[in-house]
């Protein structure tokens, strides 16, 4: 009776195929490859790369309160053409970017009328995708209560992924803030703590008969117009009724939880038809070059205001990493001004209390002072709020648009740079909102933007021009907080050019001189890093705006090459390219300012001898594509002992030994 079932099932499978309709597009150099069919009724999408599958069949397609946007579809039809782009942008990893992509419009339709449109775009390293929903007869909004859309990773992926916390955990309430612990080389088919993973996830795929694909999946575009999303995990996802069936483990697309936001408002997205969801990315590679590289968050958004005046970036300082709450006093916060000074800085971050510890008529004064030394400050407030327990202050400033846009011209009015907004509470569409208000609002008044406690921003540095990072990770603090962080410290920071910096602007906060997590330098968490390491995260770690972990007493106890190189280091980038390493072991990579090349390399070694003894990563490394032969550059390395030294040297050939131990580093720079 069975060879009756089998040849059923194949006869099945023949009619669906002969049924369905199917359409591949490829990138405008063909190298990938994407194929989207509607079997069964069902909408689904496929990818290769080079010829290989790298996605298995995944599925397409929306729940809205009206329909079922993800079965008893036909797609009819197929539009493709070609888009090209050119933008600067003086916040992001490439100042300036040339874009040319593949577009192809897909065009599903329910009962002979128009459902459901999926629009992808297609570049050498890059698949794009996002729905539009088409106006429903009278029917002019509509709510999305969730998504089809799923990812089906080959059978053999392995994982670096970021668990998302249940809400109203963690500090005060104020989880989920994207602030946990990657787990790495993990294999496919886990669900992180029951809640899935927050952007971005990336994957390692078989590709090929020995080879293997990365692929760093994510979202861009996101605004109050929509939820922030993350990835779900549902197990082993083949089946006969699909035109492709293999082994594969399917991610699907989820909506935030019903705990967020002290459970206030609802999971779903309320849209206004017709209506255009964020875009769904998937940035692959047979190396980490195109995902370290990718500009494709920024490259499928558009600026939604204009400036409201020429900003501008550069490097601060900030007293509570090192010296926490206590020095959020007049006295102190001037001393960090003078530092800044020093620096040649421009600015300062006042953290959280300065509301009680210096007072809004003393605030107007420091600001005064500071103006005068040429340094300018962003002030901390709490975003709440009645979303969790945070009970830093200033309170109730941001999140109500009387209260926010007067204290926001207040700050113009005594000169501050900008803020930084801590302590969110989810990624519910209310509170998507209240960012996008917040940035509007401070563009209004001149302000630049920093998020900590916060979601992953999507896109947000050409949407939001006064945009300049969010937190979003594991950050600077918990070294202060916990010496497990400090002795983990070069495995994360080995994790974050690869994954969460790769799609967006992060504030960390790092690059300390100190050897000890206190005002003092005596008492605290010992870092384990070494000097030339926190030079080489000051490239490695982008972002426009970077409030460094220095301290005053560094002018006098730290290196003076290392002091130098800090003061001389840029915060804005024209290029950066990938080089060499692996999640989580060690990176190499090179960023360009203008004419200056920094080449730099970190890594957490976990390289052993045959008596099990760890030993330094050694590289030859091709400094042909950065520097020229005859080139004087300078150099910062590290011994066994993670010793720093810098030299000046003039490249008698364009290939170099570095060696790197343990928690070190190297760093190299001069001019092209």
């Amino acid at each position: 009776m069975r060879k009756p079932l089998i040849a059923a099932v194949a006869l099945m499978l023949a009619a669906a195929q002969a049924l369905a309709d199917e359409k591949s597009f490829a990138s405008p150099d063909g190298r990938l490859v994407v194929t989207v069919d509607d079997a069964d009724g069902r909408p689904a999408y496929r990818v290769a790369l080079d010829g290989q599958t790298c996605l298995e069949r995944s599925p397409l397609g929306l729940y809205t309160n009206y329909a079922d946007l993800s079965q008893q579809l036909t797609m009819t039809g197929c539009d493709v053409r070609t888009v090209t782009d050119d933008y600067t942008l003086a916040t992001w990893k490439q100042s300036h970017v040339h874009y040319e992509v593949t577009e192809a419009v897909c065009h599903f339709s329910r009962e002979q009328k128009p459902a459901l449109d999926v629009i992808f775009r297609v570049t050498g390293r890059d698949v794009a995708f996002r729905y539009l929903l088409p106006v429903q007869g009278p029917t002019l909004v509509a709510v999305i209560r969730g998504e089809a859309t799923g990812f089906a990773l080959p059978q053999g992926t392995t994982t670096f992924l970021c668990p998302q916390s249940k809400p109203m955990g963690g500090f005060a309430s104020t989880s989920p803030s994207y602030e946990t612990s990657y787990a790495t080389d993990e294999p496919a088919g886990r669900n992180g703590w029951g809640e899935g993973y927050t952007f971005p996830c990336l994957f390692k795929a078989p590709h090929g008969a020995d080879g293997h694909a990365w692929l760093l999946i994510s979202e861009t575009g996101t605004d109050g117009g929509y939820v922030g999303c993350r990835l779900l995990c549902e197990q082993n996802a083949s089946s006969p009724s699909t035109l492709h069936p293999s082994p594969s483990t399917l991610y699907k697309i989820g909506f935030p939880q019903q705990g967020e936001m002290n459970g206030q408002g609802t999971t779903t997205a309320a849209v206004s038809l017709p209506a255009l969801t964020p875009w769904r990315t998937i940035t692959l590679g047979t190396t980490l070059a195109p995902i370290v590289e990718s500009t494709v968050a920024s490259d499928l958004v558009q600026p939604k205001y204009t400036a409201s005046k020429a900003y501008t970036y550069g490097k601060g300082s900030w007293s509570w990493i090192i010296a926490m709450d206590a020095s959020c006093n007049y006295d102190d916060q001037k001393r960090y001004i003078d530092f800044s000074a020093a620096m040649g800085y421009r600015s300062v971050l006042v953290d959280a209390l300065w509301d009680t510890q210096i007072g809004r008529e003393r605030m107007a004064e420091l600001s005064a002072y500071a103006r005068s030394k040429g340094v300018g400050l962003f002030l901390w407030y709490n975003s709440n709020g009645s979303w969790n327990n945070a009970p830093q202050g200033p309170r109730h400033c941001m999140d109500r648009p009387a209260a926010r846009r007067r204290e926001m011209a207040w700050m113009q009015q005594i000169g501050i740079l900008g803020i930084k907004v801590d302590f969110f509470g989810g990624d519910k569409q209310p509170m998507m909102q209240l960012y996008e208000d917040i940035l509007t609002d401070a563009n209004d008044f001149g302000l630049q933007v920093i998020f900590h406690g916060c979601t992953l921003p999507r896109g947000w540095e050409r949407m939001y021009p006064n945009f300049v990072a969010s937190e979003a990770v594991l950050a600077s603090e918990n070294l202060h907080f916990g010496q497990g962080a400090c002795d983990a410290e070069a495995r994360n920071a080995c994790l974050l050019p690869f994954i969460r910096n790769a799609v967006a602007s992060m504030d960390f906060g790092g690059s300390a001189l100190n050897k000890r997590y206190s005002a003092d330098n005596q008492r605290g968490t010992t870092r384990r890093t070494s000097d030339v390491f926190a030079l080489a995260t000051a490239v490695l770690f982008q972002s426009s705006v970077q409030h460094f972990a220095l301290a005053p007493n560094n002018l006098d106890d730290a290196p003076q090459w290392a002091m130098q190189f800090m003061k001389d280091v840029p915060t804005q980038w024209d290029e950066v390219r990938f080089i060499d390493g692996y999640p989580g072991r060690y990176i190499l990579l090179a960023r360009r300012s203008g004419t200056r090349w920094f080449v730099v390399g970190i890594s957490a070694a976990d390289v052993k001898d045959k008596r099990g003894r760890t030993q330094p990563l050694t590289l030859q490394l091709d400094l042909s594509p950065f520097f020229a032969k005859g080139t004087a550059v300078t150099t910062y390395t590290d011994d066994a002992q993670l010793a720093g030294t810098c030299r000046q040297l003039t490249l008698k050939k364009t290939t170099m030994k570095v060696t790197i131990p343990e928690n070190g580093a190297f760093v190299i720079t001069g001019n092209e």
